[in-house]
């Protein structure tokens, strides 16, 4: 397995600047506002040969005012008790403050390595200021960076590459990302933490808890993927500040990188308007998409209960309707595992090639018994097909008219597609080529 290395500091010394600057990513959330990262995230780092993950983790914050402080700091205990060796990060500008002495004294009872760094130091003439961090009395060197313009930023990747045998590097075969998206508060951190069987990510009522996306590695009663929990994504005018806007341009990404989608609904309240445009996004992002209708326990139902909301549902989310519907609970993890299960289908779905034979065999056949309309005295004739090489379920079909085919008709084609190759939970592109 992949060594793992905390980065853990009070706020606002530059946690997740470095955690972006070492993944070369901008996964994590940077603000001058404290307390802007709750949950842990996770990142993969390569240097040289070697191969490391990293947790980015909340600021460190003790008898503070914060509702969330506690939850934040209870999720930096358990990033400690995950990694491998830990990244004391703290501002060499400001000097060491009284958060960084009560976290000094919390990190001194750790047996694991700790690597100190001294960081918004930009150029060597700055190395000076990091003299101080050395009263803290750890046996670490201290390692000067700018997390924000990456001075040091190498000598630090050859102090933790060192910490990696040789022997230890894997090389990990592709697995499925899954993305648990919806609004806010209809319990996408209470799903994932009710699969790990572990408070993963902060839940509250509070709509709006997590801010940021945060994934983990998911290898748990035969399951091997990786869970992505991603903040509610809520309509663009309702956005007020900076901070949430940039947690909704991470979920959207989150979706982008995805492979499969499992859209939350809160059975209390049905498909909203903003559900829907969330299951289109997804749709216009070609992810294989799967829907768990969540707080299915708390509803009064009837014997057609289950059949009602499936239809309203279907209904709502028309002209793609070929997706499994999954009523859960995540609170008494009440089928759970089955919307796992159905979307890892829809992922292998979303996966499935088609031989180019069986596809003629099939939809010549259905194109001559139902042919395209003619249009202004001419008629298309469709002479071959075959599906292309892309990541999600293409189409192109060949004919002499192509500007011919009305949506209609292309509706009629990937119905036929549908109906005769498994392709539930996938948008499906259709293209029309001149012969």
């Amino acid at each position: 397995m992949k060594k793992i290395f905390a980065v853990v500091g009070r706020p606002n010394v530059g946690k997740s600047t470095l955690f972006n600057r070492l993944t070369e990513s901008r996964d994590a959330i940077v603000d001058e506002t404290s307390g802007v990262t709750r949950d842990r995230k996770y990142g993969d780092v390569s240097w040289g040969t070697k191969e490391f993950s990293i947790i980015d983790t909340g600021g460190f914050i003790k008898d503070g005012s914060d509702v969330f402080e506690t939850r934040i700091v209870e999720q930096i205990e358990l990033a400690l008790e995950e990694c491998d060796a830990i990244i004391f990060i703290l501002d060499a500008v400001v000097g060491i403050a009284d958060l960084d002495e009560q976290f000094a004294n919390i990190l001194r009872k750790q047996t694991k390595e700790i690597i100190i760094v001294a960081n918004k130091i930009d150029t060597s003439d700055k190395e000076y200021l990091s003299a101080d961090i050395y009263s803290l009395g750890f046996k670490s060197e201290v390692f000067p960076i700018s997390a924000n313009n990456g001075y040091g930023t190498g000598e630090l990747l050859d102090k933790l590459a060192s910490l990696i045998p040789s022997d230890s590097i894997e090389i990990e075969d592709e697995i499925p990302r899954i993305s648990v998206v919806g609004k806010p508060n209809v319990g996408k951190s209470s799903l994932i933490n009710a699969l790990t069987g572990e408070e993963r990510f902060i839940v509250s009522d509070v709509s709006g808890t997590t801010r940021d996306s945060a994934d983990l590695l998911y290898n748990q009663f035969g399951y091997n993927l990786r869970l992505v929990d991603t903040a509610g994504l809520r309509k663009m005018k309702k956005v007020n500040d900076d901070l949430e806007f940039y947690s909704t341009l991470r979920t959207r990404r989150a979706i982008e990188n995805s492979d499969i989608c499992i859209l939350l609904i809160d059975a209390e309240e049905g498909v909203t308007k903003q559900d829907l445009a969330i299951f289109f996004e997804i749709i216009e992002a070609k992810k294989a998409v799967v829907i768990g209708v969540n707080k299915w326990d708390r509803l009064e139902k009837s014997n057609s209960s289950y059949t009602e909301v499936q239809r309203k549902i279907l209904e709502q989310i028309r002209p793609f309707t070929d997706v499994d519907i999954e009523f859960i609970s995540a609170t008494s993890k009440q089928r759970i595992h089955r919307l796992l299960d159905l979307a890892l289908e829809a992922g292998e779905n979303r996966k499935r090639k088609i031989p180019t034979s069986k596809v003629n065999d099939v939809l010549l056949e259905q194109i001559e018994a139902y042919p395209p309309p003619a249009l202004k005295g001419k008629y298309v004739r469709i002479k071959f097909v075959r599906q292309l090489p892309t990541h999600s379920p293409t189409f192109a079909f060949y004919c002499n008219l192509p500007q011919y085919i009305k949506e209609p008709y292309k509706r009629y084609l990937e119905n036929k597609i549908r109906e005769s190759f498994k392709f539930t939970g996938v948008p499906i592109s259709l293209f029309f080529r001149k012969k």
